[in-house]
């Protein structure tokens, strides 16, 4: 049996399967799409903000790099590398969206989803890289600090501050409907108070001439960046070998499952992420006096995805008669 679900309408097929004399099979599939207990804001005017955002962003990572150089200033090129994380960020954010939009078709039965952990795998490991150059030439500098363009410094940390601020106020309207848009939001509200410490740190070397300020303040945006950047690497590479993500507790959805009128086993419970925002389960739960109604299956499977935010249930029904555990548990989880 079968049960569809997609944001705010739901229909349900049944589809008869034959079956041995000896034993029962009922099969549930719940399908949740978008972000779960979440109402949604406006896709058209989160995309022309995302657009808008990552445009800005990029041009000005350009500018600052340069401008860093130019001015002699470490940390303006840290804060570059620290506004690229945006951009790289924001742009994973904005795909994970499109794609999750977007059927399954041929070969890719669940989409192409899978391409936003692949994203932000490479995300993690680009940051790294930046990270340790950006991290080496600051130390470097400590010995004997090197003078530096402090009104450039100021004037172009002043308008990272602008771009950044003027960016989070473009998802400030749809930040409460949407997990990703949030997200993007918090991102570029820290980066502006990052921005705004370079300034601080730009003047305090105009008025005093202490000039080691500025790699300094390098190392100390080299550490936010790989805060952020360790978790995001952990997480990524978690998902990519099919971990249960982190938002989802496996002994309380098993629990969950196990106090279903009827239900007198759960085995072979598998959830996996299926993107940086979906997730899927696939179980086999005994239920002695046969598979219960499509209702019931539907609503196992919209309890899991309203609770745990599991988007993609399959649901294997078993009487219990006959051993049926998978292939892949068989092992570890009889």
């Amino acid at each position: 049996m079968s049960a569809h679900h997609d944001h705010d309408h739901a229909h349900a097929h049944a589809n008869d399967h034959a079956h041995d004399p000896g034993h029962h099979h009922g099969h549930g599939h719940g399908h949740g799409h978008g972000h779960v207990g979440h109402a949604h804001g406006d896709p058209a005017r989160a995309g022309r903000a995302f657009a808008l955002a990552i445009g800005l962003n990029l041009a000005f990572v350009a500018v600052e790099f340069v401008a860093g150089v130019w001015s002699n200033s470490t940390a303006l090129m840290a804060d570059a590398g620290h506004n690229l994380s945006d951009v790289l960020g924001l742009a994973l954010a904005w795909m994970a969206a499109r794609l999750g939009q977007r059927a399954a078709s041929g070969r890719y039965t669940f989409g192409l989803g899978g391409s936003s952990i692949l994203a932000a795998l490479a995300n993690g490991t680009l940051l790294l890289v930046a990270c340790g150059g950006i991290g080496w030439e600051a130390l470097r500098r400590f010995g004997a600090p090197p003078a530096v363009a402090s009104d450039m410094v100021i004037a172009v940390a002043a308008i990272g501050l602008v771009i950044n601020g003027l960016s989070a106020w473009l998802f400030a309207r749809d930040s409460a409907h949407d997990i990703n848009v949030r997200g993007a939001f918090l991102h570029l509200l820290a980066d502006a108070g990052v921005s705004l410490a370079v300034v601080v740190g730009g003047l305090v070397m105009r008025q005093t001439g202490w000039f080691v300020v500025d790699p300094l303040l390098s190392l100390v945006i080299v550490v936010v960046i790989l805060w952020g950047t360790w978790g995001l690497l952990r997480e990524s590479l978690e998902l990519a070998l099919s971990a249960v993500p982190r938002h989802v507790d496996l002994d309380q959805v098993r629990a969950y499952l196990a106090a279903q009128p009827g239900v007198q086993e759960v085995h072979d419970l598998h959830i996996w992420a299926i993107s940086t925002t979906e997730t899927a389960l696939t179980v086999h739960v005994v239920v002695p006096e046969g598979a219960p109604d499509d209702a019931v299956v539907d609503a196992w499977a919209a309890g899991l995805r309203e609770r745990f935010a599991i988007h993609h249930a399959t649901l294997q029904v078993e009487r219990g008669n006959t051993h049926h555990a998978c292939h892949l548990a068989a092992g570890a989880h009889r």
